[in-house]
């Protein structure tokens, strides 16, 4: 069977046991900062496991996309170098919510593997807890007492935490050994016998004290490996040798050069191996809405690509490689996963230009951890200190692990202690440079459950629930607690005369902790009244609409490669980031902004309705937005049903007129493929015009100076307006020269924007085919500018940076820069053609 085959069969199979198929989970668990990635098939089920959600159905079944690279669940360094780790890896399971329990969970897991699949009953081997007799009774009917075996806690018993739900659990395993000799070697941690399918019981609550209740309702939660699965019906030793991993592995060695070898000390091997696993976890991570960044989960994902990026190196790579394998992940699995489809130039950016801005650094630290252990070999030494791996850390962008692994291969270890000494210290300093705010509180979790009624009312009366210093839960609340990128309302809470003001609130669980200004003087069963600041809600209403406007208007006037990747809504203002790899061009602002404030001016009513998830999934003109959480129930938002639908849990105008106007103030880029808008609404754009009218009147123009900057102006949209840059770039291209076998395209344009340059010589870059190079000149602030970009395959024999240098220092003056990207300049502008004609005879010196 094909993996295809086999994921198909387990749903089907189920499906026939009338379980509900559910979609996989993003692997960002939006709505739980509990968890940096989905590490599990039943994250999607924690409330109702918690006791805090419900489902229509009472069972279910899915494969879930799962990452697993922190924490407890941190399989990173196995990746690779054993046969069955992954940082990403699919989850088969089903689950009965109160309906079936070990009976059937055990006799259809037996059935599906022996009768479906086909499995050797003698290969099985079954792991129960060590006092659970109902599970140990079952397995009997399918197989001898000699193929079970009890284990404790730390093999056979789940939990959640440290307290709520739990269970004992039984574990399938199969049998690798030639002999069938692996009785001894269950849960040993060897790929002779591996775990393949686990069963969870969930039938106690752990109470704070550590003992144990019964439930009243009782769960089934199973997790199978897919990967793993595969590898055993598909007859191989690795899951990296079935047609899961195959695809990007043949990739990778037609792309190096060099053969794949399964041997796990072979160097090679394991570089391709973790490659492989590697680029699923950032394609399926970025195509849920993450980024590598410098925090959290982005920099885990960070970590994840600059790991890849080494091993490349490894396999003698010295461009971008990563990038290329997302095509077969796409072809390979698509069907399953459309969003490689939906995100795949999304990916293939971002993973790109993160390649290209790490490996310019990778030869510079390589080359000071090779001055490092060349000390060291002096001194008879094998530890690197902890202040060595700091400063790779700190000024070259190597994560720990990183610098671990070439270490390792070196033979050397790392001062692990002191290097977080020194990054303990970094993270006091910034903590105490930056002012502690309302947000940075701890949210206890709590057993307890707040009603929301604040889109209907905005005052209500409501009980005291619970109560500590300045914390409250109410069980029952008009204010609107942070979600979405929508800030938490502001309001008053009256208990016995007394008012305190809500300056803030958090979730935990099914409760809204409310923080006050001050301490509390009230006790559980206290009555309370409570109200939110309306003007305060009017602003975010108008400001949360109006994301909702810009969206669609991004969307038609950019391309519909535009997703959400953040938001942030307040009663001030709003923010809006997308994915979109070039400066929105002022001209392109204008019509973004038209649009969305046509739709003001329609005065369109905002419908609102509430349905099932499935029903809205169904539906492809509705978008989802990123990081809310969806249940099985959700709102979507109408503003004319064919321009914007969104699935949105916040506040909203009852007519697109109370937004009044909508200005956009600022673009600008926040990381590598993603741009952002800031806009104001309603009283914010009177703001915003009164101060830039207190501007003006502080700059002091004069008439000349005034008259210069239209001038200006006049040229920079004149350049916008040129059209459709790609026919302009083909006019450049019929006149370009060949150089030997390099193509120059040469170009004189005419503006005063420095930025404007460069993002006109990234477009030429793309634009180009191999072995090209292309020049942009032009004169800003009196000065000659020149800016080259140089194709990839032809970047290291002429370095852009090299080639710009040459040329301005004809012109009087010097600059450099990156070897596919580079800009330089000089005082001499007479020369500037001459230099440009002849730039062929600069390339000439580099051949």
């Amino acid at each position: 069977m094909t993996s295809k085959e086999i994921r198909n069969s387990f749903l089907e199979f189920f499906k026939n046991k009338n379980h509900r198929i559910v979609p996989s989970a993003p692997v960002i668990p939006h709505g739980d900062p509990t968890l940096l990635f989905t590490n599990a098939g039943m994250n999607q089920f924690k409330d109702v496991f918690l006791g805090n959600g419900t489902r229509d159905y009472k069972r279910a079944a899915d494969s879930q996309k799962c990452i697993r690279v922190s924490g407890k669940h941190n399989d990173l360094e196995e990746v690779g170098v054993d046969t069955y780790h992954h940082t990403l890896f699919e989850m088969l399971g089903n689950w009965s919510f109160g309906d079936y329990y070990k009976a059937e969970a055990i006799q259809w897991a037996w059935e599906l593997l022996t009768d479906v699949w086909k499995l050797d009953p003698k290969r099985l081997y079954i792991t129960v807890y060590k006092s659970d007799d109902e599970a140990y009774n079952i397995w009997k009917n399918y197989v001898s007492e000699n193929h079970i075996q009890r284990f404790a806690e730390k093999d056979n018993f789940w939990e959640m935490g440290e307290t709520g739900p739990c269970g004992p659990c039984s574990e399938i395993h199969y049998d690798r050994t030639l002999d069938n000799s692996g009785a001894t070697l269950v849960n040993a941690g060897v790929p002779e016998v591996i775990e393949i399918w686990n069963l969870v019981f969930i039938q106690f609550n752990r109470k704070p004290d550590g003992s144990l209740e019964e439930l009243s309702a009782k769960y089934v939660d199973t997790g199978m490996g897919f990967e793993r699965i595969t590898s055993v019906i598909q007859n191989k030793n690795s899951n990296y040798d079935t047609d899961i991993f195959m695809p990007l592995i043949n990739k990778i060695s037609e792309l190096s050069g060099k053969k794949y070898y399964q041997e796990l000390d072979n160097p090679d091997g394991i570089a391709m191996r973790v490659i492989a696993d590697h680029v699923r976890t950032l394609s399926f991570a970025i195509a849920d809405g993450a980024l590598p960044g410098n925090e959290g989960r982005s920099y885990v994902l960070r970590r994840i690509l600059r790991r890849a990026s080494r091993y490349a190196k490894n396999l003698g790579f010295k461009e971008p490689m990563i990038y290329k394998l997302v095509e077969i992940l796409k072809t390979e699995m698509s069907e399953v996963y459309p969003e490689l489809i939906e995100q795949y130039e999304m990916i293939t950016k971002v993973i790109k230009a993160e390649e290209e801005s790490f490996l310019e650094t990778l030869e510079k630290g390589l080359q000071i951890f090779d001055k490092i252990t060349e000390k060291l070999n002096k001194q008879n030494e094998k530890v690197v200190s902890g202040e060595d791996a700091f400063q790779l850390y700190d000024t070259f962008g190597f994560p720990l692990d990183l610098t671990e692994l070439i270490a390792r291969e070196q033979g050397f270890s790392i001062d692990i202690k002191r290097f977080e000494e020194l990054m303990q210290e970094q993270k006091d300093r910034s903590r105490a440079a930056r002012k502690v705010n309302i947000q940075e509180v701890e949210v206890p979790i709590l057993d307890a459950s707040t009603d929301f009624i604040g889109y209907e009312q905005n005052n209500c009366d409501a009980t005291v629930l619970f109560v500590n210093d300045n914390q409250i839960v109410l069980d029952r609340t008009p204010l609107y607690t942070e979600s979405g990128g929508q800030v938490s309302d502001a309001g008053i809470i009256i208990i016995n005369g007394t008012s305190y003001q809500v300056i803030n609130s958090k979730k935990s669980a099914s409760a809204v902790i409310h923080y006050t200004d001050r301490d509390i003087d009230a006790k559980v069963g206290d009555k309370a009244q409570v109200s939110f600041d309306l003007k305060n809600r009017r602003a975010i209403m108008r400001n949360h609409s109006a994301t909702h406007l810009l969206h669609s208007a991004l969307r038609q006037v950019l391309g519909n490669h535009v997703q959400q990747a953040g938001s942030a809504v307040s009663a001030e203002a709003l923010r809006f980031d997308f994915n979109h790899f070039e400066k929105v061009s002022n001209n392109d602002i204008e019509k973004i902004e038209k649009i969305a404030n046509d739709k003001v001016l329609e005065g369109i009513d905002v419908k609102i309705n509430v349905l099932s998830l499935e029903d809205a999934r169904k539906n492809p003109d509705i978008k989802m937005f990123f990081g809310d959480k969806y249940g099985d129930v959700v709102r979507s938002i109408t503003m004319d049903e064919n321009y914007s639908i969104e699935l949105c849990g916040g506040t909203h105008v009852k007519n697109t007129s109370e937004i009044g106007l909508i200005k956009i103030v600022s673009e600008s880029s926040i990381a590598a493929g993603v741009r952002r808008i800031e806009a104001v609404t309603g009283e914010g754009v009177l703001q915003f015009i009164e101060n830039q009218k207190n501007d003006i009147l502080k700059e002091k123009h004069t008439i000349e100076e005034l008259h210069s900057k239209i001038h200006n102006l006049e040229k920079e949209i004149s350049l916008l307006k040129q059209g459709d840059i790609s026919k302009g770039f083909e006019e450049w291209a019929k006149s370009a020269k060949m150089v030997g076998d390099v193509r120059l395209v040469t170009k004189i344009i005419e503006t005063d924007d420095k930025e404007s340059v460069i993002t006109t010589a990234e477009n030429l870059r793309d634009f180009l085919s191999k072995s090209s190079i292309g020049v942009l000149a032009c004169v800003i602030d009196g000065k000659a500018q020149i800016t080259c970009v140089v194709t990839d395959d032809i970047k290291n024999k002429y370095p852009a940076g090299k080639l710009v240098g040459d040329a301005a220092k004809q012109l009087g003056g010097g600059g450099g820069g990156k070897p596919h990207l580079a800009s330089a300049g000089g005082k001499d502008i007479e020369k500037l053609p001459e230099v440009i004609n002849n730039f062929s005879e600069i390339i000439k010196k580099f051949a």
